[in-house]
């Protein structure tokens, strides 16, 4: 008698576990010839084996292992509903795109009006304002904790501010309480982007909690990854029933994928104007997107969140390394902060050149890269001054930009990721006292 098929499967599994180990075998860090990377993936065995167990039921689309996502997403944020996406922009998208929604009424976001948000950040933050055909207002930042200044947030409220629109900058959660009293005082919508702060907490309180809705990315740089993936979650059953149907082509139909007239009332219902009984699988009830996951990207994501408290606190400990290092060089950095009051699970340790430190943020960046150590910009600086953003219908807060020009031409970061050694970390803090040596600095 042959295999089984249960057999043949716990064989494959067992040879990825074998592969795994040839493959992805740890490799010793040499300095100067192995890069310093600022991101990237950490996994093991258990990644690979849920993502073949996933490819074995050939099962494309969102499946069991997404459904086991959301639900675990749901118990470690806390929300009561999670929806899974292809990426954190289109978690971003959806969450904006929900606030428009006919089912909230009156208070559904119109073309026209003002969006609180800033321009020292990542573009797809702002995007689904502009493409809403709403009107971004850009607020200033605080040079150390990166985030929105809350003095200028309260200025720049107008009679057309409808929403706010931010992100944890880096990981590092903003000023909750201050945010929280103008969203409280002026009846505003507001979305929190986590994509780069999962697992951050402010005054206890995971952040994603305190908006009407919040947004994840799972990109290979971010605290978990799927490859490409987002989530978006809220506890709101209005704002959750939006955004399923605008993530899945904006069908008014609720059931899942391969499952039929789990309502009862597949060709009984009247929407709109359409004929009486049409096919609920067919009535679309919102603008909407094919926005989903396939289930071999949440088998991936299923293992990494088991993962993610001991991802989190390397994070810490890699940052912890960073400011060490760094501290040893004076008045020539402005160093992070984080936001008082706050926990952040960092995605980066951002370092700003002083004005008068005597050379620029070019040139240590260019010399830590010709030494295979890595650095990013502070994404787009000011996104006014990026060529997509030409043109673009703004309002600049009453405060104006200065801090977040500042952030553009002299700021950049160091990757905190638990990949990271600490024998890397040193390296690059070695490789940035040659270049003051070699600056005569």
């Amino acid at each position: 008698m042959g295999k089984s098929e249960k057999d043949i499967r716990q064989e494959i599994l067992g040879l990825v576990s074998e592969y795994y180990a040839v493959k992805f075998s740890s490799k010793t860090f040499e300095p100067g010839k192995t890069p310093v990377r600022y991101a990237g993936r950490v996994f093991d065995e258990k990644e690979i084996i849920s993502l073949v167990d996933s490819s074995l039921d050939f099962w494309l689309t969102s499946g069991r292992y997404s459904e086991q996502f959301e639900s675990d997403f749901c118990a470690y944020t806390g929300a009561e509903f999670s929806f899974l996406v292809n990426s954190g922009s289109s978690a971003n998208l959806l969450a904006f795109s929900s606030l428009m929604s006919p089912l909230l009424g009156d208070r559904h976001l119109r073309a026209g009006d003002e969006v609180i948000s800033v321009a020292a950040g990542f573009p797809t933050t702002v995007n689904p304002i502009i493409q809403n055909g709403m009107i971004p207002v850009f607020v200033d930042v605080d040079i150390g904790t990166y985030n929105i200044d809350v003095v200028d947030l309260e200025r720049a409220i107008g009679p057309k501010t409808k929403a706010i629109f931010i992100a944890h900058t880096l990981g590092n959660p903003f000023d909750l309480d201050a945010v929280m009293r103008v969203v409280e005082k002026h009846g505003l919508w507001f979305i929190e982007d986590c994509c780069d702060a999962l697992g951050s907490t402010y005054k206890g309180k995971m952040v994603g909690g305190f908006g009407h809705m919040a947004t994840c990315s799972f990109y290979p740089a971010h605290h978990i990854t799927m490859g490409e993936g987002g989530a978006v979650i809220t506890s709101d059953e209005t704002l959750a029933r939006a955004a399923r149907s605008i993530r899945d082509w904006g069908r008014d139909c609720y059931c899942a994928g391969g499952e039929n007239n789990t309502c009862g009332k597949r060709f009984t219902g009247r929407h709109g104007t359409l004929p009486d009984g049409y096919d609920h699988k067919y009535v679309y009830s919102h603008i909407g997107y094919n926005l989903k996951v396939t289930d071999m990207q949440a088998a991936v994501g299923v293992e990494q969140l088991k993962k993610l408290p001991a991802f989190i606190e390397a994070r810490k400990e890699n940052f912890k390394s960073w400011a060490s290092g760094f501290g040893a060089f004076g008045g020539k950095f402005i160093l992070p902060k984080a936001t008082v009051g706050s926990d952040p699970s960092w995605f980066a340790f951002p370092v700003t050149v002083a004005e008068d430190a005597g050379f620029t943020r070019t040139e240590i960046t260019n010399f830590l890269n010709s030494r295979l150590v890595e650095t990013r910009n502070l994404f787009g600086g000011n996104l006014l001054r990026q060529p997509a953003y030409e043109g673009v219908a703004h309002r600049v807060g009453p405060g104006g930009l200065t801090r977040t020009d500042m952030i553009m031409n002299n700021t950049f970061f160091m990757g905190t990721y638990p990949g990271l050694s600490k024998q890397q970390i040193d390296y690059a803090i070695a490789m940035v006292a040659l270049f003051f040596k070699e600056k005569g600095v």
